[in-house]
């Protein structure tokens, strides 16, 4: 594992989004194409913004795939994860190879396996969530499925901070349910970078850091046995593990 503190919110979308786009270039040299999982919310709004305007990316050699959706949730709503990639991210980029969002359904997970599965995914952005899920794997998260997606229950801390995001006007609003990429899955990317700026996230990030055994209490904590996994955070999300 590997920790990049970076002063702000600004500074750490920048350093991220140059370091993916670094893998993203040197893994279309090398075999042609690359896959890439992307992760949504608002800690990752600056990393995407970054990672549009880099430059020397063969956008039409990259295929994309997204980690969740909540069940029941119309694309046309703003709280959408499709929605949200599509207007941050791909219509940026268009055209890429390929796009596979989850469409909050369990339809859509046995083509959403055999698309994942075809081939390594080159690198992962997966954030961070208040309570420590990875994805919408919240605590306890199900450690031991070999699925690639699953249909979840989300928990109050987690459907608290997506009201709290604004994505929301009540709790009541909050699906109760999401497809998620499971945490084994998340594991078999090739490379993991986690982007988690914000105040909000320190205890987060305490648990994670702090943690001396990988528990699904804390899922976070499962990233660090990752082989190639960079955590960014910021002078905020830092501020319970690093004194400035």
């Amino acid at each position: 594992m590997e920790i990049r503190i970076c002063k702000d919110r600004y500074e750490l979308g920048k350093s991220a989004a140059k370091h993916v786009a670094q893998v993203l270039r040197e893994v279309i040299a090398e075999k042609g194409t690359a896959r890439i999982v992307l992760s949504t919310g608002a800690s990752q709004f600056d990393t995407i913004e970054a990672l549009t305007k880099e430059e020397g990316i063969k956008w039409d050699c990259v295929e994309m795939f997204h980690l969740d959706e909540y069940v029941n949730l119309p694309v046309t709503h703003p709280a959408s994860f499709r929605k949200y990639l599509q207007e941050r991210f791909v219509d940026k980029v268009a055209p890429l190879k390929a796009v596979h969002f989850v469409d909050g359904t369990q339809e859509c997970i046995a083509d959403l396996t055999k698309e994942l599965r075809s081939a390594p995914i080159d690198i992962g952005l997966i954030g961070i969530g208040e309570n420590g899920h990875i994805a919408f794997n919240d605590p306890p998260a199900d450690f031991d499925t070999r699925e690639a997606y699953i249909i979840v229950n989300l928990d109050e801390k987690c459907k608290q901070q997506q009201m709290g995001e604004g994505w929301f006007a009540t709790m009541d609003d909050v699906p109760k349910q999401a497809v998620s990429m499971t945490t084994y899955q998340i594991m078999q990317c090739e490379r993991i970078v986690s982007c988690v700026p914000y105040a909000v996230k320190a205890d987060a990030i305490e648990k994670t850091l702090t943690a001396k055994e990988t528990t699904n209490i804390v899922p976070a904590t499962l990233l660090k046995e990752h082989s190639d996994f960079i955590l960014y955070i910021d002078s905020e999300s830092a501020s319970k593990v690093v004194k400035f």
